[in-house]
């Protein structure tokens, strides 16, 4: 239990739906699918464009009666309007919920650990083991009912330096709205994406770009060597436009590099520091 820590996230934030179509609501609106939601497993999902841009990501899980959706917090009530727009009959209710607090959990055993927290909802990051595990409890008891359940506090950059490492993506801070595809950042293979679903907003796109293989770019770890440069600075190959910069911590960044100068002998630069992308281990291409 000693080496159990957690992180609390105050860019994340909590939406709630309740009532009896909530599952089947849901269903036709995001990427993955609802029905293998449970208390003890939870999916990772987009919501999209019509055209198959992103617009949100978030984690489902399931508490009672009701599917609570860990998104990003400046962004939950643009979330919470978007879905109302396709709420029509459904009897389903969209709440933000200031109430709940989210925290990354790191170590063997956190998720059953924080499980035992009275109103927890604890869950393993379900893109990635070695990402730990998160969870959803009360805000104004959040610390305290952590460090009594053995976690010991950690800080916010140890948790990005980890998400950096492995390439995950974290919401807006990595994925251009409105403009970035999913596959292109690592939806697939980060079981973010269920092929045998229904139909849902953006598949059409989403799929095409899956069997036709027009993936061009892709988002990847970095490691910065000189001052970090800023998210949307330009990475350049030589003289030629190879991708863009993406939210970094220190020497490590994350991304979006064109596929077809990965292969070449060369320096990467963006700004005034050199990087050097690397493949993820769980990437496919």
């Amino acid at each position: 239990m000693s080496d159990l820590r957690y992180v609390l996230l105050p860019h994340r934030g909590v939406l709630s739906l309740s009532g009896e179509d909530r599952r089947t609501f849901l269903q036709g609106l995001v990427s993955n699918d609802v029905t293998k939601v449970a208390p003890d497993r939870a999916i990772h999902a987009a919501f999209l464009t019509p055209q198959g841009k992103f617009l949100h990501e978030f984690f489902i899980i399931e508490q009672g009666d009701t599917l609570l959706l860990e998104g990003e917090a400046e962004r939950l009530d643009d979330l919470r309007r978007r879905l109302s727009m396709y709420k029509l009959r459904s009897k389903v209710v969209i709440e933000v919920r200031p109430d709940l607090a989210v925290a990354a959990l790191l170590g063997e055993g956190a998720e059953a650990a924080a499980a035992k927290i009275e109103g927890a909802a604890a869950f393993t990051d379900p893109r990635l083991a070695a990402a730990g595990a998160r969870v959803l409890l009360p805000g104004d008891s959040a610390a305290a009912s952590l460090e009594q359940a053995g976690f010991a506090r950690a800080e916010l950059d140890e948790w990005d330096r980890l998400r950096l490492r492995l390439g995950l993506p974290d919401g807006s801070r990595d994925m251009v709205i409105e403009k970035a595809i999913l596959l292109e950042n690592g939806f697939d293979e980060l079981n973010g994406v269920d092929w045998k679903k229904g139909c849902y907003m953006g598949q059409e796109l989403t799929a095409r770009t899956k069997y036709r293989g027009l993936i061009k770019k892709r988002l990847m770890p970095v490691e910065i060597d000189g001052p970090a440069p800023a998210p949307g600075t330009p990475i350049l190959f030589g003289e030629a436009e190879a991708g863009e910069m993406r939210s970094s911590a220190g020497s490590l960044g994350l991304a979006i590099i064109r596929l077809e100068y990965l292969d070449k002998d060369g320096i990467f630069t963006a700004g005034e520091a050199r990087v050097t992308p690397h493949k993820p281990d769980w990437a496919n291409f």
